[in-house]
């Protein structure tokens, strides 16, 4: 009897403890269940954000950079590229083997892939190919194929291809600028990327968009100064040149002469933006801005402007270059042949060496450097463009006879191209000095007067006759039948940077402006190191300028200049009757 009720008294306590331990769990599965779905259901939410929800980052478009009538020099377009999961497609065999089959369409090496997944085993996230054509790229996808992703992105391209690439530049693989003008208006171009939560299914393939957390600022468009038409016009001819006479390098440059707007800016050698395998420095170079050269012959009229502001010649002086060379600190200077006597004008018709001496030796370096430092040379122009020298004017403490002599026919100091035009743009402004921009202007530029008007004139009157075949000029080559050109020819020898001169290789330059009385723009040619028995400014680069100056007069729609030639009357406008003094025949 004892025994029984002990035994049923057991029973009923084990039933107690296993339905109060039964009840107890069943209260706490209820109160997580609870907790999770009702209290605290953000910790699910969240778990499961993870694995469906993400925060995709929202590219901006990259403004586009347009010539001055509006067309396209660089445009990005929409573009995909393909990523892969390491940690999925590593230990998935056949997924790798479906994939290495596909990307044999898409040019890439799948040894050098697998090596770089295996690097990066640890990695979510892994380049296949950036920026493929969304057609192209959807032909991966298609498969279906686990741990192969894509995201959308903006490829940069440039419709001129080689023409335009020195001024424009390029950007990098992650669009953002590297070299030119993409580079220098970085801030201006790339936008603010925005972000969007978007719902991906298991293989990240997007099913919706949630919502748009910020907003893609796209950049701002950039308007050039350059007129397409005229860039490609000096790019072929450069080009052409360049090719025939088997020169190292060239440039070409065309300014507006009213606004200062660079026209056309073009070097060679160059290179395509699009197709960059081949990229090198020495291409990329815009030698237009960069590169420094002396600048020869094509100094003269500046060496005659500060002569006739000395106050020690006129229009009417005459220099005795006889017997056709002179001795300087011991070294000869000498003309190709002698010019015998010669006034201001034949010293530049003819590019006399020893004219130009003799005038810097009678006044001395002053005024020739106030000059030069007036029209721009040893000062940055300030075009804002990566890399732009400034070049480089002498300043000896003490000036022997040699270094005055140099400096009058355009040795011992450095230019840029683009600083010879502009300089050259001030006798085209008739003494108006006048700031040099790559971007398109609105307003109309007044300039600063830096040389006399009558005496800016007189000058030019004086360079038109360097490309007259009756007065015997030495850039006849770059004469435009309708219109009268104003330039001059230059030709230096080649400065090696070890020191000293190479006098086996020469620069070629010519310089000059057209329509002569009513200008329209200024072109520099210049060719570096032509090949072959021509070399001289006349006859390498007055041809080049002749074919560019010309065609762009047709584009331009410039009337020609049919206006009676007043160079007799101009030349004599500029005479200081308190200079017309008979010892200066003397002095020389």
């Amino acid at each position: 009897m004892t025994s029984t009720y002990i035994e049923k008294e057991q029973s009923i306590w084990r039933l107690c403890l296993v339905s109060t331990a039964a009840i107890t769990l069943l209260g706490i599965i209820i109160w997580k269940i609870l907790d999770l779905q009702v209290i605290n259901n953000e910790i699910l939410q969240e778990q499961g954000n993870r694995r469906t929800v993400r925060n995709d980052v929202i590219n901006a478009h990259r403004g586009n950079i347009v010539d001055r009538n509006g067309q396209a020099l660089a445009i990005s377009t929409p573009v995909l590229s393909l990523w892969l999961n390491p940690r999925e497609m590593l230990p998935n065999q056949q997924a790798w083997e479906r994939l290495s089959v596909a990307l044999v369409d898409i040019e890439v090496n799948t040894d050098v892939l697998w090596n770089r997944m295996q690097a990066n085993a640890g990695k979510e996230f892994l380049y296949i190919k950036r920026r493929l054509a969304p057609t192209e790229a959807q032909i991966i996808l298609d498969l279906a194929i686990p741990g192969v992703y894509s995201q959308e992105e903006y490829k940069r391209f440039y419709p001129l291809h080689e023409v335009a690439a020195h001024v424009i530049g390029i950007t990098n693989s992650d669009d953002v600028g590297q070299e030119g003008l993409e580079l220098a208006y970085e801030d201006w171009l790339q936008g603010s990327p925005g972000s969007k939560q978007v719902l991906k299914d298991r293989r990240g393939g997007v099913i919706s968009e949630v919502k748009i957390n910020e907003v893609a600022q796209p950049g701002k468009d950039l308007v050039l100064s350059i007129d397409s038409r005229l860039q490609f016009l000096a790019y072929r001819a450069l080009k052409e040149e360049v090719t025939r006479r088997y020169a190292a390098a060239g440039t070409a440059i065309i300014l507006g002469v009213k606004s200062g707007e660079v026209l056309a800016m073009v070097s060679q050698p160059s290179y395509n933006p699009n197709n960059r395998i081949n990229l090198t420095d020495e291409a990329m170079r815009n030698r237009a801005i960069v590169d420094l050269l002396e600048p020869g012959s094509t100094v003269k009229p500046f060496t005659v402007t500060a002569a006739l502001e000395s106050g020690l010649f006129d229009t009417q002086s005459i220099i005795d270059t006889n017997p056709g060379y002179i001795q300087v600190d011991g070294q000869t200077k000498k003309d190709p042949v002698n010019y015998k006597e010669v006034n201001l004008e034949k010293i530049i018709t003819k590019s006399s060496q020893v004219g130009a001496i003799k005038l810097g030796l009678a006044m001395g370096e002053v005024p020739m450097l106030d000059v030069l430092s007036r029209v721009g040379f040893g000062t940055a122009i300030g075009s804002g463009f990566p890399g732009e020298a400034s070049g480089v004017l002498p300043n000896h403490s003490r000036w022997s006879k040699s270094d005055i002599a140099t400096l009058a026919y355009g040795y011992g100091f450095q230019v840029t191209p683009l600083q010879l035009a502009q300089a050259y743009m001030v006798y085209a402004n008739e003494g108006l000095l006048k700031p040099v921009s790559l971007l398109k202007t609105e307003n109309a530029v007044v300039g600063e007067r830096i040389i006399d008007q009558e005496l800016a004139r007189t000058v030019n009157s004086m360079l038109e006759t360097v490309v007259s075949k009756e007065l015997g000029g030495t850039g006849v080559r770059a004469a435009i039948s309708s219109y009268q050109v104003v330039g001059k020819t230059g030709t230096a020898w080649y400065y090696n940077v070890g020191g000293g001169y190479d006098t086996e290789n020469y620069n070629s330059y010519f310089a000059g402006f057209v329509p002569a009385h009513n200008p329209e723009i200024v072109a520099v040619v210049t060719i570096h190191e032509p090949k072959g028995e021509e070399y001289g400014g006349g006859q390498v680069a007055a041809p080049v300028f002749k074919k560019i100056a010309a065609g762009a007069m047709r584009i331009l729609n410039v009337p020609p200049d049919n206006e009676a030639h007043t160079h007799d009357q101009i030349s004599m406008q500029y005479t200081l009757p308190e200079l017309n003094q008979p010892g200066i025949r003397g002095e020389l």
